[in-house]
This record gives C-alpha cells, structure tokens and sequence, in this order.
C-alpha cells in the first residue's frame, strides 16, 4: 500500500468442485502482525475482479456466473449496486477498466465502429462520456495506463493496433519518447515509469520483428540510452524474416489480418510455406514482434502464414461473432484462403504447403488436412483438440464447468441442438479421411487439452494412414517448457519439413 503502513491487499481465491476459481474476497493483511481484515463487504458472490480506491478500499467489482456477466459499483456512502448485467458475451456491455486517484474512472464499451474503445465514465450519472477517450481504427483497446505515481495523473497509454504504439498526455514524456526513438530508429520503443514526472531516467524496451527485446535506461539530462539487459542475445536481427501484416479478403468477403513472415534470403521463386493456427481460439494471435516459432521456420526457408480467423479478437466485435459455432467451417475456410491468398501473390509455391498449430491450433491441422486435404502437403500438430464430445465430456481438465455449462454452447456448438456438426467438425470422427503425412504431440501432464485427445486420434487414424508420427512427453503440460523438449521437438519438426516439403525438393 502507498499510505505508509505495513499492509498488503489480498485477494483470497475460492475453489469450487471442478478446482477452478468460483469467487474471490479481498482482504488487508498486516505484513508484521499478521492481522488479515477482511474488506469484501456485502458485494454479491461469484466476483473474480476487484477495484480499489487509492485508499486501498475497493470501490468496484466484476463476475460472472452461469453465462451471465455482473458488475457492482460503490456509492460514496458504502452502499454496493449493480451497474452492469447481461450475457457474458455481451459486446455492448461496459466494463469497468481503470479506478484513478482523481475519481475518473474508465470504462471499455462497443464504440461507433464496433471495436472496443476506452471510455471516461460520469461518476454521478454512472453514463459513459459521448466521445472515446481512446478509439483505435479496426482494432480493440487492449492497452495499458501510465499513471505517474507521485500525482497520480494520466501522463499516457501504451496500445497496440498492427504495432505496439504510446501516446503520452505529458509534453515532456512525449518529448522524450521522440528522443529515444531517435536514437533508436526502427525499433518500437516502450517506456515505462513509475514517477514518471519526477524521476531522472526512464526503462525503455525496444523490439521489432526481427530483434528480441532489449532494455535500456534512458537519463532525461543527458539524452543517453544504457543497455541493461538483451532477450535472446544470440540471435541476429539481420538473420531473422521480415513480418508484415495484411489485410485479406475471405471467400465471403469479411476481412482477414494476417502476419506474413518472408525467410531473410532474397526469394529466386516462390517458396514453401507453413500456415502456422494460433491457439485459443479467441484470442488475438498475430502480433508484429519477433516471435521464435516463426522466426525457426522462416530461418529454413519458409514463409510463415499466420492468419487471424473470425473467431480471433481484438479486431471488434463483429470479427469475434463470426467464428461463433465455426470450428471446422467458416473458421476453416479463413485458413485456407490466406494460404490460396499468399500463393497468388507469387510468395508462396501452393504444391509445397503444410499446416500447423497447437491448441485449437492443432484442431485446425486435423480439420485442415480432413476438409482441405488438396491444398496441404503435410500437417504438424501439438497438444491440439481432436475430440470436440470429450471437451463436453472429460472431469480432469482445467476447463471449468462454468465454460462447459455456458460458455462452449454459445461458442463451439449446443451438443444436442448441433449434434450433427459437432460430429462432422469432430477430427476423431473423420480419423480415416486424414490421408496425408502427420506429426503428433502431447504432454502427458496436459490438464487443458488431456493426452486423451492425442492417444485416442492416433489410434483412429493409424488404421488408415502409415505417415502418422507420435510423439508423447510425459512431463510436459499444455505447452512445452523443457529445453529439452523443444529441442527435440523442433528438430523432429525440422525434419519432418525437409522430408515432405523442403525448400531443396522440386515435386
């Protein structure tokens, strides 16, 4: 706390049957006594978000429970309301973002053009402000504030749209953001501070595509930059791809972003590409930075394909509402046209393509190679869902019953009411349809997508398909986290590539 005593917030995690969390309290706990006063009050149950005030008293709360989404705001005379209700998907409803030590608070809300925007919220009518305070075109504010901490005013806003970006309120950090990227041209260049006014230097964080963060202390007097600290020493910038995001057209017309990754080496034809499916799948999962699944691609000679299909946030609303109950289809269909895109601007050689991801990722491999089985070579996959019934169905994942309940049905598919193209989407289902060369991964430890999925798909497509290599982690969880692990992982990938669509082969 900043108020000079010993004590700490506390927010105490609730667990319910399934293990997840089902509600949480706040609390002030006093580092040298030990005394814990509970600050919870009478807000309803089910909160998962909490919001204090600069006295450390929480003024704001947010939950949710059976699909439905609840906010409660304080009064001045301690009295809790709800300020927000309706579905959890809501795109409409505000929600609460910021509490500052002046009494603005903002709030993030559908704007005009659909995407998320950050809103001044008037405290006596509790109506947000006609006007965004931020408004990103074609994108959701997904950013941060930088408050300075001796005065707690708004001095700037870190966001993200096709780049990270900083706009700062304060003349003199504005001025200081236009020296550093003086120094440092190409680069995004972050700064972060706490007494931000006040304080002689600055962190600054510097990355492009094809440099890792490296960071830096910036002294304000002497307008000099110190390195401190590099991500990734080894590698080299000059090595690494370009990645350049586009926006595409799909096959019905809505639009596609995607980050295209070109290997380093001028191109003398077109090349061999991976389409490479984030995970989620509603998330954003493009973003311009240097990224090292691309970036090992692209250093063996090939173009990295990273499309952000409907479904994707972060590009509002709309874009999220279209890949609702589209696994497998429309979803489906977004991959495939940025591959035919990228093959038609002469990038990208369209005998030589194979698809890949994890997660949700890993379920668009499989889909990829049952539905689209002429436009990919070959797929590699890990820790990907390939039984969408046993999502529903497992009790030793970490998905809560909550998501299962309210959340799968609005997104993924009603397991009776879309009974038939659950089974149709399903990769188990459509096991012997996947004819061509495949590699598969799982950890044993996996409590998101459970080893079953992966054990239970090689079983089914082995019978069909002698190209199917497996390969089990057992102390590995959704993700790998060895060194190890990726090593061997990687390089069994690297091989698998060569094999089947190696920038030397010419079929």
């Amino acid at each position: 706390m900043n108020d000079g005593s010993d004590d700490v917030l506390v927010q105490n995690h609730h667990f319910g049957l399934d293990d997840n969390v089902d509600d949480t309290s706040l609390s002030r706990l006093n580092t040298r006594t030990g005394l814990i006063r509970s600050l919870s009050g009478s807000v309803a149950s089910h909160v998962k978000n909490w919001w204090v005030d600069a006295q450390g008293q929480p003024v704001a709360s947010e939950g949710w429970h059976q699909g439905r989404y609840t906010s409660h705001w304080r009064n001045a005379q301690g009295v809790w309301g709800v300020w927000q209700q309706g579905s959890t998907y809501d795109s409409a409803l505000p929600r609460f973002h910021s509490f500052l030590r002046d009494g603005t608070v903002l709030a993030l809300a559908a704007s005009a053009s659909g995407t998320r925007a950050l809103y001044r919220v008037d405290t006596a009518s509790r109506q947000l402000e006609s006007e965004p305070l931020v408004s990103l075109k074609g994108y959701d504010f997904d950013g941060d504030l930088v408050v300075d901490m001796d005065s707690g005013a708004l001095v700037g806003v870190h966001f993200e749209t096709d780049a990270q970006g900083s706009a700062w309120l304060d003349p003199t950090l504005r001025k200081a953001q236009a020296e550093v990227d003086a120094l440092l041209p190409g680069l995004v260049n972050r700064i972060d501070c706490r007494r931000c006014l006040a304080s002689p230097v600055l962190l600054v964080s510097s990355h492009s595509d094809t440099q890792p963060p490296v960071y830096s202390i910036y002294r304000r007097d002497s307008k000099s930059l110190n390195v401190v600290a590099r991500s990734h020493p080894w590698i080299n910038a000059r090595q690494m791809g370009m990645r350049d995001m586009f926006t595409i057209k799909a096959r019905d017309g809505m639009s596609l972003p995607l980050l295209l990754t070109r290997p380093a080496a001028k191109a003398t034809a077109p090349r061999p590409a991976v389409v490479l499916v984030h995970g989620g799948p509603y998330v954003r999962g493009a973003h311009w930075a240097w990224e090292p699944q691309a970036q090992f691609l692209a250093s063996r000679g090939y173009v990295v394909i990273e499309p952000e299909f409907r479904g994707s946030t972060g590009y509002g609303f709309a874009h999220f509402r279209a890949g609702w109950k589209q696994w497998g289809l429309a979803m489906q269909d977004d991959v495939a046209d940025a591959v035919d895109w990228a093959v038609k601007q002469g990038w990208v050689d369209g005998k030589r393509v194979c698809i890949a991801g994890a997660s949700y990722g890993g379920y668009a491999t499989l889909m990829g190679l049952i539905k689209h089985h002429d436009l990919y070579q070959c797929g590699f996959e890990w820790v990907g869902v390939s039984d969408i019934e046993l999502m529903y169905t497992i009790n030793w994942s970490d998905s809560s019953d909550e998501w299962k309940r309210f959340g799968m049905p609005v997104l993924v598919g009603d397991r009776q009411r879309d009974a038939e193209q659950l089974r149709a989407t399903s990769p188990l289902q459509q096991a012997q349809r996947l004819r061509r060369p495949l590699l598969i991964a799982h950890g044993g430890s996996d409590r998101r997508v459970p080893i079953q999925h992966g054990t239970d798909f090689y079983d089914a497509v082995k019978k069909t398909n002698p190209q199917v290599e497996w390969i089990g982690y057992p102390d590995e969880g959704h993700g790998w986290r060895k060194l190890e692990t990726n090593v061997d992982f990687w390089t069994r990938v690297e091989r698998f590539l060569d094999k089947h669509i190696g920038p030397g082969r010419r079929d």
